[in-house]
């Protein structure tokens, strides 16, 4: 063999060990990338369900408050209710006892 083609096969080699260690390297790196990904997909995750719990509570509260304001309408409309009953039987007898003379 010539000396050229010596060389060409020792740069062959040279390049293919090369190849060999970067694709080792690669290959050794591909878990902590993985790992890495998955932790941010995680946190990514916890995120999101977090402020989806946030908006879930808020939105309890805020179905909460109505309901109590509801309730308080209610039990004045109610109250609103029988304040104007007795004072409406109140006012036909006081008609009544004008028409007959009473008063």
């Amino acid at each position: 063999m010539s000396d050229q083609r010596i060389q060409q096969v020792l740069e062959i080699e040279k390049q293919a060990k090369e190849v060999y260690e970067q694709a080792v390297k690669e290959a050794q790196q591909l878990p902590i990338t993985a790992e890495q990904e998955a932790q941010a997909l995680i946190d990514q995750a916890r995120e999101e369900a977090e402020e989806e719990a946030r908006q879930i509570v808020a939105k309890a509260q805020a179905e909460e408050e109505s309901e109590r304001i509801l309730e308080q309408a209610k039990e004045s409309i109610n109250q609103a209710e029988a304040t104007a009953v007795m004072n409406l039987d109140q006012a036909v007898a006081y008609v009544l006892n004008r028409v007959i003379g009473r008063e």
